[in-house]
């Protein structure tokens, strides 16, 4: 079995995460490789509605504007209502990873099912903690996938462009990570 990189960035808010795709799209970083996860918005002006136009997203909501523009840009999506967590919209490779794990009966102590889907591939059980944590307090997650040069690039993008943390997870599995090659 072959390993790969995995850097995750921890935003404070979804114009950082945003702008945090799009230059690593400008710095030529394969969309392909990409995921994001956050929550919906949890106020007064709740989401009405999700439909699929083609390729792309539409969403009624606070955030409408945000999560459509990534259906364009992002390969696979979702929206898991998880436990302790709440409605969570999921974009890129992650996708799959959280279904492999509902679908697999994924059980790690104390994580959901996004959290559980992140450790069955390699990253460390308190680095997951931390991320639901972040999840929890209104904060979004944006994730790269690929070689050490492409992680260390995503690293240094995701580093410049706004994120409050970044980590680098060497070894995870691409057995469940499709696409990533």
């Amino acid at each position: 079995m072959s390993e790969k990189n995995a850097v995750v960035g921890i935003f404070s808010t979804h114009v950082a995460a945003e702008a945090s795709i799009k230059e690593l799209q400008q710095g030529g970083f394969d969309m392909k490789k990409l995921s994001i996860v956050g929550k919906e918005y949890h106020t007064e002006e709740h989401v009405v509605g999700y439909y699929n136009a083609g390729d792309r997203m539409a969403l009624w909501g606070k955030r409408g504007a945000l999560w459509g523009g990534f259906w364009g840009l992002l390969f696979g999506s979702a929206l898991f209502v998880i436990p302790g967590m709440g409605p969570l919209v999921v974009f890129g490779p992650l996708v799959g990873w959280i279904i492999g794990s509902l679908e697999g009966a994924v059980v790690v102590g104390g994580l959901s099912a996004l959290g559980a889907a992140l450790f069955s591939i390699g990253i460390p059980h308190d680095s997951v903690m931390e991320y639901e944590s972040a999840l929890k307090s209104d904060k979004f997650l944006v994730i790269a996938h690929g070689t050490a040069e492409q992680a260390a690039q995503a690293k240094s993008i995701l580093e410049t462009s706004g994120a409050v943390q970044s980590d680098i997870h060497q070894g995870i599995h691409d057995t469940l990570c499709q696409g990533i090659n």
